[in-house]
């Protein structure tokens, strides 16, 4: 489990796959030097809640992963996380979409 740190005050826990998907696109939203909320539904383990952060340039911000191997990417959710930050709302964690499998030319696979 990996953890987001905001302004040196909050620590909020995510899986790495997770947080490494939210890596990409909070920095380029924040390289662009824009600023937006970003929402996600809390652990059942602390309350079921809700939580918001107001993600601005000039706060810090520490991704610190619990496993030494980069996880892989899906490019689908980048972009449906990319969507959601652009919106007003800003960035929610939505649900990673299934990868799709097809076959290449050789008829092997490629997710």
């Amino acid at each position: 489990m990996g953890k987001l740190t905001y302004d040196s005050t909050l620590g909020v826990d995510f899986d790495d796959r997770v947080l490494a998907h939210l890596q990409l696109v909070i920095g380029a939203k924040l390289r662009r030097g824009e600023s937006f909320y970003f929402s996600w539904r809390d652990d059942p383990a602390i309350g079921d809640g809700r939580s918001t952060l107001w993600m601005h340039p000039r706060i810090p911000l520490l991704f610190k992963y619990a496993g030494g191997r980069q996880p892989s990417i899906n490019r689908a959710w980048v972009d449906a996380l990319m969507a959601t930050a652009n919106s007003p709302g800003g960035l929610v964690l939505v649900p990673e979409p299934e990868t799709r499998v097809v076959a290449d030319a050789n008829g092997g696979h490629d997710a």
